[in-house]
């Protein structure tokens, strides 16, 4: 028996550790790609594999040889399959839980919760981006540069009915709107709700890909609701807003 339990190597901590990392990999990897098409994707490439085995086992010499072929440049069509995740995933590993200046952040949760709040009451449609760790610079191209302190009024003004800047998000980026009317890439994900407009689109689609916080007022209903994560929250009273936003400048 002590002959038998001698062939069983001992788990070094180093052992354990290395388990423990490559366990939480896994774990962080699945909750990136849950409720994306990713999951569709790796459950594809999952059948591909068995298919693989048994053409192997069953002698079926050209189904193995076409999947070994293909299997053999998995490398490269798993990066072109899934750059845009692989970017969101390096982009969230190296973002902070953090937006702007903190220092000024209070009082910008504030004004952007009161003008949101003033909108949904008016039944005023509007898109806020708060730009967090990365950069916005390709989408605040896209609009007209504003570059003013941010309040309430002015946020109210540029979402106003018949303004030229209504149709586009207004982008902010510490205590400054830096700019109004951009354009913000629509989501792509087939699980999204298709009852979902133009707006809630655009917040998801731009949260898919970066750590911004996306404000959304309804003009249809008056809702408010927040992107981030490419998840969306709807029918946020104003109270709640704030504290979500208070709870990221703290």
């Amino acid at each position: 028996m002590h002959r038998y339990l001698s062939l069983i190597p001992v788990l070094r901590w180093q052992d354990a550790l290395d388990i423990l990392i490559v366990a939480y990999v896994i774990y962080r990897i699945f909750l990136l790609i849950r409720g994306t098409r990713t999951v569709q994707m790796v459950v594809g490439l999952f059948l591909i594999g068995i298919a693989f085995v048994t053409s192997q086992m069953l002698g079926m010499f050209t189904v193995n040889w076409l999947l070994n072929n293909f299997l053999g440049s998995l490398m490269v069509i798993l990066v072109v399959i899934f750059q845009a995740d692989i970017r969101r995933a390096l982009t969230r590993m190296g973002a902070g839980p953090s937006f702007g200046m903190r220092g000024t952040a209070a009082r910008m949760a504030e004004e952007v919760a009161a003008a949101a709040a003033w909108l949904a009451a008016r039944r005023i449609g509007a898109l806020i981006v708060i730009e967090r760790e990365v950069g916005l610079s390709e989408f605040v191209e896209t609009g007209r540069a504003v570059d003013a302190r941010v309040s309430r009024e002015l946020l109210e003004t540029i979402f106003f009915r018949g303004t030229p800047l209504h149709d586009g998000a207004a982008i902010l980026k510490g205590d400054r709107i830096v700019a109004a009317g951009c354009l913000l890439p629509l989501s792509t994900n087939s699980n999204v709700s298709p009852t979902l407009g133009t707006r809630h689109r655009a917040a998801i689609g731009l949260t898919e890909d970066n750590d911004a916080l996306v404000i959304v007022v309804s003009e249809e209903t008056g809702t408010i609701s927040i992107a981030s994560r490419g998840g969306l929250v709807q029918g946020m009273e104003p109270p709640v807003l704030l504290a979500r936003l208070q709870k990221l400048a703290a």
